[in-house]
């Protein structure tokens, strides 16, 4: 499956466009990886609690992303946008959307 953030798959012509498409992921943060991230924050640095939980919450939605494609008929994901968003009481979620237009390139 070909993702990209582009409009179009350099070497490949878009033959059949199936449709906007979307994949997310929601992660709640541990209440103990927030109380060593915060003293991460305390004491200056990064977050590599934080920044794991954002790349696993990034890699779920683009394999959803790829498997919404898969079930249109698509081998592409054009114009792919990730966002990011903090959710919930406390701002204890963490939300990453991926979406996309599904297409098939010959």
């Amino acid at each position: 499956m070909i993702v990209t953030t582009t409009q179009s798959v350099e070497g490949k012509r878009i033959v059949a466009y199936k449709g906007v498409i979307a994949g997310e992921a929601i992660l709640g943060a541990n209440v103990f990886k927030d109380m060593f991230a915060g003293l991460r924050d305390i004491v200056g640095g990064r977050s590599g609690t934080y920044e794991r939980e954002l790349q696993h919450a990034r890699e779920i939605a683009l394999r959803e992303l790829e498997q919404k494609a898969a079930d249109v008929g698509a081998n592409a994901v054009v114009g792919v946008d990730l966002d990011y968003e903090i959710l919930g009481t406390g701002n204890g979620m963490l939300m990453v959307s991926a979406s996309g237009t599904a297409v098939v390139v010959d």
